[in-house]
């Protein structure tokens, strides 16, 4: 059975592209991610500017998720769930993308 995620993509208040996932990202909905991430990406970088992936409302994800994070790093930051962030940081994913706790990120 496929896990709950909703995807969203929206502009923040000064106009930056915002891609925000809720549910826990695995295996039986990697495809819909992967998928929105790319497009959202590409969208952000056509006017210059990374895009931020909000998973403050995502509180698992597994290696394919990191997996399809890293296959975009030069061009995103992240806002994320605290219980992400040991992932984040096992993986060197934190090494190479900006990565705020969603308690300390003020605006998207």
């Amino acid at each position: 059975m496929p896990t709950l995620l909703t995807l969203d993509t929206t502009h923040s208040d000064d106009g930056k592209h915002v891609l925000i996932a809720a549910g826990e990202i695995d295996l039986s909905n990697i495809g819909a991610f992967k998928n929105t991430l790319g497009t959202a990406t590409a969208e952000a970088a056509n006017t210059g500017g990374l895009l931020t992936v909000d998973l403050t409302a995502v509180e698992y994800l597994d290696s394919a998720a990191i997996n399809a994070l890293f296959a975009h790093a030069d061009h995103i930051r992240i806002v994320a769930h605290p219980l992400l962030m040991s992932a984040f940081t096992i993986s060197g994913l934190a090494e190479l993308v900006n990565i705020e706790t969603a308690s300390a990120a003020t605006e998207l």
